[in-house]
């Protein structure tokens, strides 16, 4: 059974201050990196992974995670406005 308070805590720990503002910059860089046509979020997350460095680890876990899935929303605009796919698995 899931313990209601280690997940609420959870979601207190990473909707704090500093964590939410790298939750929000790395979902703004993924979308960059995402809406290029043939940068996948996986390769989003290795070109940007050394801004993570000097960061707490939670933290860099976020922005992580903010990167993969503002990559993968991201990927859907080049495939909108180009009429391409966004990625090489959308093919």
């Amino acid at each position: 059974m899931v313990d209601l308070g280690l997940l609420l805590q959870g979601f207190a720990t990473v909707l704090s201050g500093y964590n939410f503002i790298a939750l929000v910059l790395g979902s703004f860089m993924g979308i960059i990196v995402g809406a290029i046509p043939g940068l996948t979020a996986t390769m989003g997350i290795a070109l940007l992974v050394p801004f993570t460095f000097g960061m707490p680890p939670i933290t860099g876990i976020v922005m992580l995670l903010g990167i993969y899935t503002g990559g993968i929303y991201g990927g859907g605009i080049a495939s909108i406005l180009i009429k391409t796919p966004g990625t090489p698995a959308a093919v």
